[in-house]
């Protein structure tokens, strides 16, 4: 008996002037980048966002949750939790919040090593971002909890 395949996701790297998008590939193990989405209203950005996700045929969005340093909750922490939520009710999906500190930071280093200069990088930034916070959801998602051994 052939069983489906995983179901897409959608990650997003939620910034006050971009959203960067990452989808899962069709087995759910990878994620890559899809593109960064410039803000307008937030009623556009949540119809264009459930756009992708129909497109792509994501069940699931990740959405990524910028905690301060010390993994206090922030003004922006609350922001994107509120716009994820409003995400949630347009598409009726589940939507989780992955913790995302340092991912910008880890986005520019990715794209300095693969030659990428600093004025290019504002175009890509996002969606590097984007795809760092839903690639590090899949791999917790696919990687077994420790089991307890009996004797």
């Amino acid at each position: 008996m052939q069983q489906d395949p995983p179901p897409r996701l959608l990650g997003l790297d939620i910034g006050n002037r971009r959203i960067g998008v990452a989808v899962s590939d069709e087995l759910g193990l990878t994620a890559q980048p899809v593109l960064t989405l410039v803000r307008k209203k937030p009623r556009d950005d949540l119809r264009s966002l459930a756009r992708l996700v129909r497109k792509y045929g994501c069940r699931e969005i990740i959405v990524g949750n910028p905690l301060n340093l010390s993994g206090e909750q922030g003004r922006q922490a609350e922001k994107t939790q509120a716009f994820a939520q409003m995400l949630a009710n347009e598409t009726k999906l589940p939507v989780h919040l992955w913790d995302e500190r340092l991912t910008t930071a880890e986005a520019h280093s990715i794209l300095y090593r693969s030659g990428h200069l600093r004025a290019e990088h504002r175009n890509i930034v996002d969606q590097v971002a984007a795809t760092i916070i839903l690639q590090g959801f899949l791999d917790a998602r696919h990687t077994p909890k420790s089991e307890e051994l009996s004797s």
